[in-house]
């Protein structure tokens, strides 16, 4: 199997040279309510170390949905574009701590941000996003596209094709993969392993949203939806294993 050490103990090379990890805010939460748990950051962070240390380039673009939802009150009947881009600011948030996460754990990260926070983050910038990567820098793209009515998940579709990565890796929070129904609620759902990302769209199968699936449809970029929930999935997937719902074109 690929990954496994072959006779002389040595490891197999990687399937993938650079991927895109993107990661819910609710992926952040472990059990709690909403907010951000740190031994969740930390559990993360090493699958995303371990897997740079494979000798792969790894970008993440972060959700933010885990502090946004402890603002829903508060945001009730607001300005849809106003409250897009409390959205973005909590993405910030996240970014700030799995790039603490990562940096006590030895990793170089660079966090960059699509909406100007210069204190805290550099401007998103394409080319030295992608030099970050070549020199072994995990990379942590926050506030989406910066734009409100965009998602993150089309932010990452975005990113991931902006920075020629080869894959998406789709974290799911306690899911293993891509059902025909949510499985939460019905307790028959089927699970399936491989499907194209027209059929994603046409049976509104909740992999992402439509404009980010269409992205990667018309680019032909693979989508790895997986569960986050255990810690050796990022690696195995790198490694060439099969591991939830593949989304291919």
């Amino acid at each position: 199997m690929a990954g496994e050490g072959g006779r002389d103990g040595a490891v197999a090379a990687p399937a993938f040279r650079r991927v895109l990890l993107k990661l819910s805010g609710e992926a952040l939460m472990g059990d709690q309510p909403y907010g951000a748990d740190a031994d969740r950051i930390q559990a993360i962070a090493r699958q995303i170390q371990l897997t740079v240390e494979r000798g792969v380039e790894m970008a993440v673009v972060v959700g933010g949905g885990n502090i946004y939802r402890g603002l829903q009150g508060a945001a009730a009947g607001m300005d849809r574009a106003t409250g897009d881009y409390m959205g973005m600011l909590a993405t910030v948030l996240n970014a700030l701590a799995l790039q603490d996460a990562l940096e006590k754990l030895g990793a170089h990260t660079r966090v960059q941000s699509a909406i100007t926070i210069s204190e805290v983050a550099e401007p998103y910038i394409r080319r030295r996003a992608i030099r970050h990567l070549e020199k072994g820098r995990i990379v942590i793209f926050a506030a989406g596209t910066g734009n409100p009515f965009f998602t993150t998940d089309t932010a990452a579709a975005l990113r991931a094709l902006e920075i020629h990565a080869e894959a998406m890796l789709m974290a799911k929070n306690g899911v293993e993969g891509v059902f025909d129904a949510d499985p939460r609620t019905t307790p028959d759902a089927h699970f399936l392993p491989e499907i194209t990302h027209h059929q994603a769209i046409e049976r509104r199968l909740g992999v992402m949203d439509s404009t980010a699936l269409s992205l990667c449809m018309d680019n032909s970029l693979p989508i790895y939806v997986f569960n986050i929930d255990d810690e050796r999935n990022i690696e195995r997937i790198v490694s060439g294993e099969r591991v939830g719902t593949v989304v291919s074109t």
